[in-house]
C-alpha cells in the first residue's frame, strides 16, 4: 500500500491475536435455523441430510485449514480445534473468525443441492462465529465433554418431543409431558454427535467423517 495521508486511520486497528500456546476453538452456529429449517421441511428430530451436509462443510473447513486438529458437530452447530502451535493469520481472532464461518457458510449453500437435490434453497443460511482460547488439555477435553454432554441431552429431549407430536399429542401437551418424565431421567438416548480429526499423510490432509 502507497503511503498517503489518510494511513494514519489504520491506527485505529486494534491488535486481536490471540494468546501463544493454547487451544483455539472457533464455533460455528447456525442463525435463525428454526426458521430455516422449517421452511426447508428439515425431517424431525433429526434430518440425515442436513446432517451430512454440515459434516460435507466441516470436511471443507479442515481440508483449506489444515491446522485444525479435530472438529465436532451437532445440529446445526461446529467447533474447530486448532492445535497449540497454529500459527494460522497470526492468531488473529477476527481473521480465524471469519475466514471460517463465511468458508463453512459457502460450502453450505454450494452442496446444499447435493444433499437436498428436491429442495430449492429459499433463502440464504446464516451462521455466527466466536473463538476461545482453552490453556490446558484437560479444560480443551472438558469443552468437547460439554459439547457432547449438550448434544445428547437435546436429542434426548427432541426424540421424545417429536415421537409425542407424531403420535398425535399437541406441542403443548408433548412438552408438558416431557417435563415431567425428564425430571425422572426417562429419555431414550440418541446420536452423541459426529467427530472428524485432521491426519497429515503425505498426500495432505484426511478427513474422516460419518
Amino acid at each position: 500500500m502507497a503511503n498517503s495521508a489518510y494511513e494514519y486511520v489504520r491506527n485505529f486497528e486494534q491488535n486481536d491475536s490471540l494468546l501463544p500456546a493454547t487451544w483455539l476453538v472457533v464455533r460455528i452456529d447456525g442463525q435463525g435455523f428454526t426458521k430455516f429449517t422449517a421452511k426447508h421441511g428439515f425431517t424431525k428430530p433429526n434430518d440425515i441430510r442436513a446432517l451430512r451436509l454440515m459434516n460435507r462443510c466441516a470436511k471443507e473447513v479442515m481440508e483449506c485449514m489444515t491446522e485444525i486438529v479435530i472438529s465436532y458437530g451437532q445440529s446445526d452447530e461446529y467447533s474447530f480445534v486448532f492445535s497449540k502451535d497454529a500459527k494460522a493469520y497470526d492468531r488473529r481472532a477476527s481473521k480465524l473468525n471469519t475466514l471460517l464461518v463465511s468458508r463453512f457458510t459457502s460450502a453450505y449453500v454450494f452442496y446444499w443441492s447435493e444433499f437436498f437435490p428436491d429442495t430449492k434453497l429459499q433463502f440464504p443460511p446464516a451462521f455466527d462465529s466466536r473463538v476461545v482460547q482453552y490453556p490446558s488439555d484437560r479444560i480443551m477435553r472438558d469443552y468437547l465433554c460439554w459439547r457432547q454432554v449438550d448434544c445428547h441431552i437435546n436429542n434426548m429431549y427432541n426424540t421424545c418431543f417429536w415421537t409425542l407430536v407424531k403420535g398425535g399429542m399437541s406441542n403443548k401437551d408433548a412438552m408438558n409431558r416431557l417435563e415431567v418424565r425428564c425430571q425422572k431421567g426417562s429419555c431414550p438416548r440418541f446420536w452423541p454427535g459426529d467427530i472428524a480429526i485432521c491426519a497429515t499423510t503425505a498426500a495432505g490432509p484426511f478427513v474422516p467423517s460419518n
